[in-house]
């Protein structure tokens, strides 16, 4: 398996992230050393508070609240995936399949023996963690999600697989600003028909502009300077616009290349969203396992995200360890709360230990 690896340099001087790298080697399944990343703040006896990121981002996402959670005497694990951040990055699309990410993480967790964990999963930070709380379950002590959910979709209809299909295969490529009026629609409309934008739009995107992305969804810069960055990336020059802020630096950080990003682009096609996705076993028996599962299970979800508004619902009830818990709504969150709102998200985790 070809790895690539991202050189130290592109992550010096980066603001907000002065915290020291903790690297663990696992196999990939013929056998390739992959290195994985992770941050490990705060006091070495505290409880233990396990922070997973999903797509397109990385460790940095949770700058803000390691302060927080190390403040009140926590101790943060935040890893990177491979594919992202410092981890090492699999060259191949095939590579990035859900089922790689789970048994790479499950061995990570295992080669550092992590126990005693409060689990906080947003995005594919969720679709992932859950995944390992339902292999190690011993491992786990309480669970924290946001913005995220376990797909399970058994009884797509035929029309609906016809119609991704095609779009698909027949579709062009969608522009950025299609696939956000697209995904804007979710909430509304056929789910995995409209992720399928998101879907298309990373895979076939070859540099796709993660940075810019970022600072327009975390920023939500003026008019002219979106319409700036946005002429300076079609151009292929984002790189150099005088306008990029320090976050969206941060965010490219990990991408030297096109090369780089495969993870970031194949990950999205590999959400289970239909009857046709791969890991549909396995998202049954782990939904078996939820629907069994009593220790703490807090959902924090904000109100405003269109990926995930209302997933929240599928856990609440259905899940045992979420009744008689003061679930969170995160007024104006957006789909990284760890940005907008680190302080309340925090506080949850922070509440939810102290009371459990």
């Amino acid at each position: 398996m070809q790895i690539l690896r991202t050189p130290d340099d592109r992550f010096e001087q980066l603001k907000d992230y002065p915290f020291a790298p903790h690297y663990t080697q696992v196999n990939t399944e013929d056998g390739s050393p992959l290195r994985i990343h992770h941050l490990d703040e705060g006091p070495k006896n505290g409880n233990l508070v396990l922070l997973m990121h999903g797509q397109p981002v990385w460790s940095y996402l949770y700058r803000k609240m390691v302060p927080y959670l190390t403040g009140a005497g926590l101790r943060v694990i935040a890893p990177d995936l491979p594919g992202y951040g410092k981890s090492d990055k699999p060259a191949a699309r095939e590579h990035y399949s859900y089922e790689h990410q789970v048994d790479w993480m499950g061995q990570w967790l295992e080669a550092n023996d992590f126990r005693g964990i409060t689990f906080f999963g947003q995005d594919w930070g969720g679709l992932i963690g859950l995944r390992l709380v339902a292999q190690f379950d011993d491992r786990f002590d309480r669970v924290v999600i946001a913005n995220t959910g376990l797909p399970y979709n058994p009884d797509t209809t035929e029309e609906t697989l016809r119609a991704i299909e095609t779009f698909r295969s027949e579709s062009p490529t969608p522009s950025l600003i299609e696939m956000q009026q697209a995904i804007s629609k979710m909430p509304s409309g056929d789910p995995a028909r409209q992720f399928a934008y998101w879907q298309k739009f990373c895979w076939e995107t070859v540099d796709l502009p993660v940075g810019l992305m970022m600072q327009m969804t975390i920023e939500q810069p003026a008019l002219p300077v979106m319409a700036f960055n946005f002429v300076m990336n079609q151009m292929g020059l984002f790189q150099y616009s005088p306008l990029r802020s320090s976050l969206a630096k941060a965010y490219e950080a990990p991408f030297p290349g096109p090369e780089f990003k495969m993870g970031v682009r194949a990950m999205p096609s590999h959400v289970p969203t239909t009857s046709a996705s791969a890991s549909l076993s396995q998202q049954a028996a782990a939904w078996d396992f939820f629907e069994r599962f009593e220790k703490p299970f807090l959902c924090t979800f904000s109100d405003n995200d269109p990926v995930t508004k209302g997933l929240e619902h599928s856990f609440l009830g259905r899940v045992p360890g979420t009744k008689g818990l003061k679930h969170h709504t995160i007024k104006g969150g957006g789909h990284f709360v760890q940005e907008a709102a680190p302080e309340l998200v925090c506080a949850a985790i922070q509440d939810l230990i102290a009371t459990t």
